[in-house]
């Protein structure tokens, strides 16, 4: 067991919070099954109210199946652990609640002549209760339930041995007529925006919360693939940290902008209110030293400090600025002695007012209880940035002042740029989260920048052109040296050189190769950019059908909710009937749940295409409007022999025969040149004159000779496999030419029929659509039709609507195939 007296006295212990959790965290290890987290109370309650979590980081997988979420929640539960920092790991378990589950048996149901609908009823009644009657009891009357006793209604045995009793009035055990289980089952489901939730939440300890999550977000992208319509968000400190962060983009520039202005509007200078604006980069200098300085990261209560900072600052500017002005409009007009007796006098005011500051914030400085985590960055910023704007303040400003002052005229235009290139700097975050307006062009731009696709295709044709460089490869030189005694008794060194070169047709053969490969690395590349921006068109168009689709399910939602409104008022008040009450109910969870199955259909493919674009950014669809793409017929037959990948099939014909031209051009044979150069020590006989040859004697000459292919087999099978090589490249594009020529007389057909049907929808049944559902509405207002006539006008009105859309998402989308079977993007 756990010795509780050794846990309360770890209260007597002067410990900090990481080494009383460590204590204990030992001594609660011995309590099985269990799992423990170490907060502060209110720090927890806090987190729960903002955020929904206790923990300091919740992991928030969405999904529909349960097994599925809980099976991802393990996977991310193995990678918290080996992240540092992340402790105290908590999964939340949404499965295990034991349930009694009835699988009936149909052909038994057959066989003994009973209904789905007798075991239902039976198993009802038994359990949950069955009216049989009613008890009146003056004027009320009650309904009158009858049920099992309580101790027979416990277990799997006592469902199993209920009694169903079939048309013939027989009675027949559940047993044979079911198999009666007990299984685990769901204990609890979690929605947020109407998805199922599953949440894996840890405390954060040693380390910040934005670096910890930053490498959670890294592993589980690297390490698990999410089935489609399952994905991932962080909340906890982790969303108020971003949240705060954007607040905090927005407060600082805002912040120095008041500032200026309301130095303008105190000294009516641009020039003075650049003088004093000068002790907030001055102090930011010092604020980012002292957080340097404690080894602390910058945080949301450090940005605060930031601000305070700001303020700060100024003042000491304002003090001495101040002073100098008033020493001028008192006489004085040597600068230099402006300078001297204004500082001097300022000096105390200046020095006061960061010492009184500093000493202010020096005990949130050096804190250590609670509440340390969010005095102490804020307070370190001050401290140090004061030091460093007082002491910079005091040397720069003065030298500032002295230029402005001698005549250095500041040009208004040029100051206003310094502050709104200073106001941008500060605010440059913002400006880089602030997203470009996703468009089909930006989008199609940015993948075609950014895609590994055309990247890979870039490498391709650099190395094809690398490779036309191999075209004239002689091969390597052979050199030979020879020492010894070839000749007489005597040692002699011959050296030899020599090179085989191939027939020249071969060398001229292989560049028109090569060169055919580069042209055909720069066709493939066609390729893929007419597929690239096919698939970014496509999912373009998908994406906004999907969008339009949930404005569309929207106000149906609308629509629905004031009927189900409306029946519940009649159903309260008699007007209307049960069932009337119960549609309407139906009818608006219905639309509800294809609203969340749509809104996971746009975050696939908006997934889909950040990937196509290769960014990791959010991408957020602008308001775009759906509208029919346009495109001009080609009425040519022979439209589709544009496709950038037939072109690249017919260019590998191409290839095949300087290929079969290479192989042929072997047949040839190779030409030997040499060069040798030796010695012959000893004596000749040179016409009667004997001479003695020493090695510095040299005797020189050249060689030449040809390599026959005598044994022509091999290269006669190569030759003959480039043949067949040029015959397979002829039969694919004939296959891909008759295939993309069957392919797109098909889409052509389908745009004219699509065409023709949106025409139709576009003239006489959209109108008739709106006037359905304006008459409907009004007619079930003033009660002139009855729920049943305004169910099927309004879900006819509405259905024409969904149609409508449809037919234009599938009029689209064959112009998009049309416009990649011509190569036309």
């Amino acid at each position: 067991g756990v010795d509780v007296r050794s846990i309360k006295t770890l209260s007597r212990e002067r410990l900090n919070l990481s080494e009383l959790v460590a204590k204990m965290a030992e001594e609660l290890e011995a309590i099985p099954s269990a799992s423990f987290g170490f907060q502060q109370p209110i720090q927890m309650r806090f987190n729960e109210l903002m955020t929904g979590a206790r923990q300091d980081v919740a992991i928030k997988i969405f999904g529909e199946d349960l097994d599925q979420l809980t099976a991802l929640s393990k996977k991310i539960a193995a990678i918290v652990p080996s992240i540092e920092g992340a402790e105290d790991l908590y999964v939340e378990e949404v499965t295990g609640l034991p349930q009694i589950v009835v699988h009936i048996d149909r052909e038994k149901l057959y066989q003994f002549n009973v209904s789905i609908e007798d075991i239902n009823r039976t198993i009802r009644a038994s359990f949950a209760g069955e009216s049989a009657g009613l008890v009146y009891e003056g004027e009320k009357r009650f309904d009158l339930v009858v049920r099992l006793e309580k101790d027979n209604r416990q277990g799997v045995e006592d469902v199993s041995n209920l009694y169903v009793t079939n048309a013939e009035g027989k009675q027949i055990p559940l047993s044979q007529l079911a198999s009666v289980n007990l299984v685990p089952g769901p204990n609890q489901i979690q929605r947020e925006d109407a998805k199922r939730r599953l949440t894996i939440g840890f405390n954060v300890r040693g380390r910040d919360v934005e670096t910890i999550v930053k490498e959670i977000q890294q592993k589980i992208e690297t390490d698990i693939v999410f089935p489609p319509g399952y994905y991932v968000t962080y909340g906890g400190q982790f969303e108020n940290l971003i949240e705060a962060k954007q607040r905090l983009l927005v407060a600082v520039p805002v912040a120095l902008l008041l500032i200026f202005v309301l130095l303008y509007f105190t000294f009516n200078s641009f020039s003075q209110s650049m003088l004093i604006f000068s002790a907030i980069p001055l102090s930011a200098i010092g604020g980012v030293f002292a957080l340097w300085l404690r080894d602390m990261p910058f945080s949301i209560s450090a940005g605060i400090g930031f601000i305070a900072l700001f303020g700060v600052a100024v003042l000491n500017g304002i003090v001495l600025i101040g002073e100098f002005n008033r020493l001028k409009k008192q006489g004085l007009t040597d600068v230099h002695e402006i300078i001297v007796k204004g500082t001097a006098i300022r000096l105390r005011p200046v020095l006061m007012t960061a010492t009184v500051a500093s000493l202010g914030f020096l005990p949130m400085a050096l804190s250590q209880g609670s509440g340390a985590e969010v005095q102490k960055p804020l307070a370190t910023v001050v401290i140090g940035g004061l030091i460093t704007a007082t002491l910079l303040t005091l040397m720069v400003l003065p030298v500032l002042y002295t230029w402005f002052e001698k005549g250095i005229k500041v040009n208004k235009g040029l100051t206003a740029m310094l502050v709104v290139l200073c106001a941008f700097l500060c605010n440059q975050n913002i400006v880089m989260a602030q997203t470009e307006k996703l468009t089909l062009d930006y989008c199609t731009q940015q993948a075609l920048a950014n895609n590994n696709g055309i990247k890979s295709a870039d490498y391709f044709i650099e190395m094809n052109g690398q490779l036309r460089k191999t075209a004239t490869d002689f091969g390597k030189t052979n050199v030979t040296c020879m020492y010894g005694q070839y000749s007489t008794y005597r040692n002699d060194l011959n050296i030899t050189v020599s090179q085989t070169f191939a027939f020249p047709t071969v060398y001229a053969n292989l560049s028109q190769l090569a060169k055919a490969n580069l042209e055909s690395s720069a066709l493939r590349k066609n390729v893929v950019e007419n597929e690239l921006q096919y698939n970014v068109k496509q999912t373009w168009y998908q994406l906004l059908y999907f969008a339009h689709y949930q404005k569309l399910l929207q106000q149906q939602d609308s629509i629905f909710a004031a009927y189900a409104k409306a029946a519940d008022i009649r159903f309260r008040t008699g007007e209307a009937n049960y069932l009337q009450k119960v549609t309407a109910e139906t009818q608006l969870y219905e639309i509800r749940n294809r609203m969340s199955q749509n809104q996971a259909d746009i975050n696939i493919y908006l997934n889909r295409l950040a990937t196509l674009m290769n960014t990791k950014d959010p991408l957020n669809l602008s308001d775009s409007i759906l509208t029919k793409r346009t495109l001009t017929i080609v009425q040519d037959s022979l439209a589709y022999n544009t496709n950038p990948a037939l072109a690249y099939m017919q260019h590998q014909i191409t290839v095949q025969e300087k290929q079969k031209q290479v192989e042929r051009s072997k047949f040839m044979p190779d030409i030997n040149l040499g060069y040798f150069n030796q010695s012959l020590n000893g004596y000749q006989d040179k016409d009667g004159v004997i001479s003695t040859n020493a090695s510095s004697d040299r005797f020189q000459g050249v060689m030449v000779g040809v390599s026959i292919p005598l044994w022509a087999r091999p290269q006669s099978g190569r030759a003959k496999a480039a043949d067949y090589n040029l015959k397979i490249a002829e039969s694919d594009y004939a296959l891909m030419q008759r295939n993309y020529e069957g392919q797109y007389h098909q889409l052509v057909q389908e745009y004219q029929k699509f065409s023709n049907s949106l025409i139709y929808y576009e003239k006489n049944v959209l109108p008739q659509a709106e006037l359905i559902l304006s008459n409907a509405q009004k007619g079930y207002a003033v009660g002139e039709m009855s729920y049943i006539e305004y169910i099927t006008a309004v879900n006819a009105a509405l259905g024409i609507r969904t149609d409508y859309l449809n037919l234009l998402e599938q009029y689209n989308q064959s112009i998009i195939n049309i416009e990649f079977i011509i190569g036309n993007n």
